[in-house]
């Protein structure tokens, strides 16, 4: 059973994690920037004297089979059993990495998530998916695994920059929009130019506590786990497409793209409130600003569309809303009024 703690000592709880895992040897997964970053802050630790640290190239890009053969080939010389752990320590592409690394060594190690960016802990480090990028698509291979332990440390958002942090704090407000009213509009008044950090812990607390309800509620993503796609199909082909043009964006930007047209289909198809819908995107739009697309890109973000993980024999299917809280999984549109939703994104 995966344990999620809030750390406000992360020496202390990562002692305890590391005694509840078999652990005869312990590895230390890190990219290029948090070996600098955020590895002094863990490495003096007594519980971590022997660990030895595996460090792979920055980036989403970089989330691909060569690295996961790296991670498996750097276990395998350094004499990883089935009873090593693997501790990872960074953003969602070392957590979705590392995940799927121990989820396949030895058909299975132990391993410890600890997020350093406000993506990791509010998205990728929980729920058990991990996995890799593949053939120019997003987490196209993987699987459900779960951390043994979570650890949620705000600690290391003062290492953050701030397009970092709004990265994440584009799935908290996703978080925000598939749960209650009062959280939503306490996300939508943040002041994201000057974070309050002790807020920020509570509002992350909140955050993975919707979606590990949600995660709980439906491991393998049969039915109410859909809820938390919302902003993903559209924000996965706005990622995909920005990635093959060279020119990649954060996850969270992505996402919160993606937010901007699929709650406009939501006020065309399942009635979200308009008002709403205004609000939110007025707050997209301040602070994380517009990808560049012309209608002549449609094509290719449709057709990235198509190949989303979540469809059934080539529909595409959508999360939408009703209302804040209020969930439609298992949504299809029309190729016409996806591109609607596009123009909508393009041109405010």
């Amino acid at each position: 059973m995966q344990k999620i703690i809030s750390s406000q000592s992360l020496n202390s709880d990562l002692t305890t994690a590391i005694s509840e895992c078999e652990h005869d040897r312990i590895f230390i997964l890190t990219d290029e920037k948090t070996a600098v970053a955020c590895l002094p802050v863990i490495q003096r630790y007594r519980s971590l004297r022997n660990a030895r640290n595996i460090t792979v190239k920055q980036g989403d890009t970089h989330k691909d089979i060569e690295a996961l053969a790296d991670i498996w080939q750097f276990l395998s010389q350094n004499g990883a059993t089935r009873h090593s752990l693997l501790i990872n320590l960074g953003g969602g592409m070392i957590t979705d990495l590392g995940g799927f690394a121990a989820a396949t060594f030895k058909r299975g190690i132990d391993f410890i998530n600890i997020p350093t960016t406000l993506l990791a802990m509010v998205d990728a480090s929980v729920g058990g998916k991990t996995g890799i990028n593949f053939c120019g698509l997003k987490n196209e291979i993987g699987a459900f695994c779960d951390a043994r332990y979570v650890l949620l440390s705000t600690a290391f958002l003062k290492t953050l920059d701030q397009e970092n942090l709004r990265s994440g704090y584009a799935e908290m407000l996703k978080h925000g929009l598939i749960s209650t009213t009062e959280r939503w509009a306490e996300l939508v008044n943040y002041d994201l130019t000057q974070p309050d950090l002790t807020q920020l812990q509570r509002m992350v607390d909140e955050s993975v506590a919707v979606k590990r309800d949600i995660v709980e509620q439906d491991p393998h993503e049969h039915g109410i786990r859909k809820a938390l796609n919302l902003g993903h199909t559209i924000g996965h082909a706005f990622e995909s497409f920005a990635m093959k043009k060279g020119s990649p964006i954060l996850h969270g930007y992505a996402v919160a793209y993606g937010i901007v047209c699929e709650l406009y289909l939501s006020a065309v198809k399942t009635a979200f409130p308009t008002e709403k819908m205004r609000q939110t995107v007025a707050f997209i739009r301040e602070n994380y600003g517009q990808m560049d697309i012309t209608c002549d890109d449609y094509p290719e973000l449709l057709a990235l569309m198509r190949h989303d993980k979540k469809n059934t024999a080539g529909t595409i299917n959508f999360t939408l809303l009703a209302d804040i809280g209020d969930i439609r999984i298992n949504q299809t549109a029309t190729e016409e009024e996806i591109k609607e939703a596009l123009d909508f994104y393009r041109e405010g």
